[in-house]
């Protein structure tokens, strides 16, 4: 009885596993869609380039930090210009179909010149730049939270960068467990641009970096012993890993954010800055000047209405999410929702998620 029981559990748990990350479905530039590919499936034309699965980089030096598990270069290349703004629509399941399952962490875009065509370039000695960082919205909520709720990671292409060829990487990293080190879950994924202008924006050379090789295991906001005080309850602070935002794009007003407006706010920090928010959702750091926000982030990206911070994990199992069948059968992403057992409901209509 025991062993039907245990292969009973693990029949109903294994898709749940499955169900539990995600990939880049789409992207928007300029309000022109480009469709990427299900992970492992078929391969169509795209500008995303193909991951084999869905499941998390993990480790500081996996060399899938690049562009995500096994990216192979993808066919086609988007048209961008500077101050293009691009919505990156992150989609959770094996095809797709629900929502981004998670909502604590950064989300950061990187940039990197490709040598001739992106469709055959080998970014594996690529060395990216930052233009863009989001941690928390408010002192209790962070921006990927919106990502959850099924809104795009906005970015806007830096309005003064010399043009040319380049990898657009998106990462969406995911801290539930960063109280242990290697408990991080990096998500990156590269998107292949043609950028049009005559700007001459560039990064220095201390502004740049290779994955892997920009992140260490034990930086801040990758690993935090100290997480349930400081990333899953408030007041949450918070420190980026990887270098500053590029100075060129400081200047240029290159902005990010997540949510389906064209408008985005702004940020930026210094090296290692350490960030967190006030009651009013306005980004802030201890050495103000290296740090920007635009005065209208609250406006544009509203903060949920719910509760989105997970509660203190005990363990690395004890991140589960009792999420809701919508009318239609779908999945509904639900924050604030959070379970600390195992326990399965006999309820059929929830389904549960890690």
């Amino acid at each position: 009885m025991i062993g039907f029981n245990l292969i009973f559990f693990s029949f109903l748990t294994f898709p749940v596993f499955v169900s539990a990350h995600g990939y880049i479905g789409s992207v928007t530039i300029d309000g022109k869609s480009y469709q990427g590919n299900i992970p492992g499936g078929s391969t169509n034309p795209s500008a995303i380039r193909q991951v084999s699965t869905i499941s998390p980089v993990k480790g500081s030096s996996n060399p899938s930090l690049n562009c995500g598990m096994n990216a192979t270069m993808a066919s086609d290349t988007a048209n961008a210009n500077p101050g293009s703004q691009i919505l990156v629509h992150w989609v959770g399941g094996a095809t797709g179909t629900s929502n981004w399952p998670h909502n604590v962490g950064p989300i950061m875009h990187y940039m990197t010149k490709c040598s001739d065509s992106c469709s055959s370039y080998d970014s594996t000695s690529a060395e990216w730049f930052k233009i863009s960082e989001l941690g928390p919205q408010t002192s209790s909520t962070w921006f990927q939270a919106n990502i959850m709720e099924g809104e795009p990671a906005n970015v806007t292409i830096p309005s003064n960068i010399v043009p040319g060829n380049y990898l657009l990487r998106s990462e969406l990293i995911s801290l539930q467990l960063a109280v242990s080190i290697g408990g991080a879950e990096f998500y990156p994924a590269c998107i292949q641009l043609s950028i049009g202008g005559s700007g001459t924006g560039a990064p220095q050379s201390s502004e740049v970096c290779q994955f892997p090789g920009c992140y260490s295991d034990t930086d801040p906001g990758i690993y935090d012993p100290n997480a349930n005080t400081q990333i899953y309850n408030p007041p949450i602070t918070y420190t980026f890993p990887g270098p500053p935002v590029a100075g060129f794009v400081n200047s240029s007003g290159s902005s990010s954010g997540s949510g389906s407006g064209s408008s985005s706010n702004s940020t930026s920090s210094a090296p290692g800055s350490s960030s967190t928010t006030s009651p009013a959702g306005k980004l802030s750091t201890d050495a103000p000047s290296t740090y920007i926000s635009s005065p209208t982030a609250s406006s544009l990206y509203p903060p949920p209405t719910s509760a989105s911070a997970p509660p203190s994990p005990s363990s690395a199992n004890a991140m589960c999410k009792l999420v809701p069948r919508s009318s239609t059968g779908g999945l509904v992403a639900k924050r604030g929702i959070t379970m600390k057992s195992h326990k399965r409901p006999l309820f059929p209509r929830w389904r549960w998620r890690f």
